[in-house]
Order: structure tokens, then C-alpha cells, then sequence
């Protein structure tokens, strides 16, 4: 069996000590490639040098998450463009709206957000998305967006039916993380699970943060880690009436479809 955990903030200072023994702790729970998230310039730059020491287990993508709005200016986005001619850049992102939080203005985020669904135009990749609490924004920009667009998915996907059914009709992926195991939060989220076609729904952990709720056993830190995804594929395999095998199967061909990864990881 073989999953490809499709959001994983790898570069992330947390994993410094011991990036190494994740990546062991990973092919050991059968997650044999991973898209490892740049949220910011820095953070694709460190995303990139990643994916280039691991060729066939590592893509990355390059963006500005919502927060880092403000930084997205002209020689940012000249950056990133470059950054993107690499092969090991998988997507455009992680890039959208978070009006949850508001780190940067609306309407900065706005702009940032279509300036990078623009370069994601022009260099032919696929689209890493951000929404929280901003669906009828973030709809509007990726339906007039789209006919431009190669693809893409919503990333940690925790909202609505109507907004998985707007982004499912729009021709969006679907990624899930460890909040459908969170109780409080994302039970909502099970129901949904069996409305999302084989072939456009991806699994992914967002380490280091949303450690699923539910672990049996806890580990030492809050951190998460791509080990875990096992555990979340399998939550949404139930929630699907799926085998995990079956669940893993088309997962993973969808994220190699979008994302080129290489058939076969070392």
C-alpha cells in the first residue's frame, strides 16, 4: 500500500532535529511521497531544497500563504516565478483567503491571492489552496480564475457541504487532514466523505499542527507528522465505506495525476 501525504509543512523549524528519522517514520507507515508546503517566500525557497535532495519521495510547492499577503509584491512574485521553472515545484501555493484569522487587510489578500492564481497561469502549475471562513470571495476568484487554470486542490478542506459542492462542480480536488478526527470540530466533516468522487479526493496530515484528536496512543509533543496519515486515511476510509486499501489506491493516483509525482518513490 502506498498514501502520499499531500500537505506536509516539512521545512518547518520543528522538524529540524530530527527531519531525517520523519521521513524514516514515514516510509515506515507506508507514505512513500509527500508535497512539502511553502507558506511564504523563505518557506518555498526551504520547501524547494527539500524536494531537490529527495527527488522521488519530495515535490514542493511555491506561495504565499494568506498571512504573508502583504509580502507579495512584484519582486516576490518574479521569485516565485523562477522558483517555479524547477521541476521539483509541484503547485502554485499555498495561496488564498483566510478571513478567519485576518493577519493581512481583505482586499491585500485578495490581490495576492489572484496575483498568484495568475502566475499559477502562466507557468502551467497546478493551484495549492487556502479558504477559511471566506468561501464566497475565495468561490468567486477561483471560478473566474479557473478557465486559466491547471488544476488544483483545497487544501484541508473543513468547511460546508455547499462550499465541497461548489468546489467539486468548479472542478477542484479535495484535500482532508486530521480534523475529521477531531470531535469537537470536524465530525461534520464524515458525512461528507462518500460525496467526494475516486479520483478527486487527497489525503494529507498539515504537520506539523492538527495532530489527529483521537490517536490511541499520544505522542510525546502536540507536533504531527507524516507517520499519522495512516491513521487519518483510515478515519476516512470508514467515513467512505471504503477498505483502506482501496481509499490509498485512488488517493494516491489522483496526487501522482496532479501532481507528478514519479509512479514508483525510492
Amino acid at each position: 500500500m502506498e498514501l502520499i501525504d499531500i500537505g506536509i509543512n516539512l521545512a518547518h523549524d520543528s522538524f529540524n532535529a530530527d527531519r531525517a528519522a520523519v521521513l524514516t517514520r514515514a516510509a515506515a507507515n507506508d507514505v512513500v511521497q509527500m508535497l512539502v508546503t511553502g507558506a511564504s517566500l523563505d518557506g518555498s525557497r526551504r520547501a524547494l531544497q527539500l524536494a531537490r535532495r529527495h527527488p522521488q519521495r519530495l515535490r514542493a510547492t511555491a506561495g504565499c500563504h494568506p498571512h504573508h499577503a502583504a509580502e507579495v509584491d512584484a519582486p516576490t512574485l518574479l521569485e516565485l516565478r523562477n522558483l517555479a521553472q524547477d521541476h521539483a515545484i509541484a503547485a502554485i501555493g499555498e495561496c488564498g483567503l483566510d478571513y478567519f484569522r485576518d493577519v493581512a487587510p481583505r482586499t491585500v489578500q485578495r490581490r495576492a491571492f489572484v496575483a498568484q492564481l495568475e502566475l499559477a497561469s502562466e507557468t502551467g502549475k497546478p493551484v495549492f489552496l487556502h479558504q477559511r471562513d471566506a468561501h464566497e470571495d475565495f468561490i468567486a476568484i477561483v471560478r473566474e480564475q479557473w478557465p486559466r487554470l491547471h488544476g488544483g486542490v483545497a487544501h484541508c478542506f473543513t468547511a460546508d457541504g455547499s462550499a465541497l459542492d461548489a468546489y467539486l462542480q468548479l472542478g477542484l480536488h479535495i484535500g482532508v487532514t486530521g480534523w475529521i478526527c477531531d470531535e469537537r470540530r470536524g465530525a461534520h466533516l464524515l458525512p461528507l466523505m462518500p460525496r467526494i468522487p475516486a479520483g478527486r479526493l487527497m489525503i494529507e496530515t498539515d504537520g506539523p499542527y492538527l495532530l489527529p484528536r483521537d490517536l490511541k496512543t499520544k505522542p510525546a509533543t502536540r507536533r504531527n507528522e507524516p507517520m499519522y496519515l495512516r491513521h487519518i486515511a483510515q478515519v476516512i476510509a470508514d467515513a467512505r465505506h471504503e477498505t483502506l486499501a482501496e481509499l490509498a489506491a485512488h488517493t494516491t493516483a489522483a496526487a501522482r495525476r496532479l501532481f507528478e509525482f514519479s509512479a514508483t518513490a525510492a
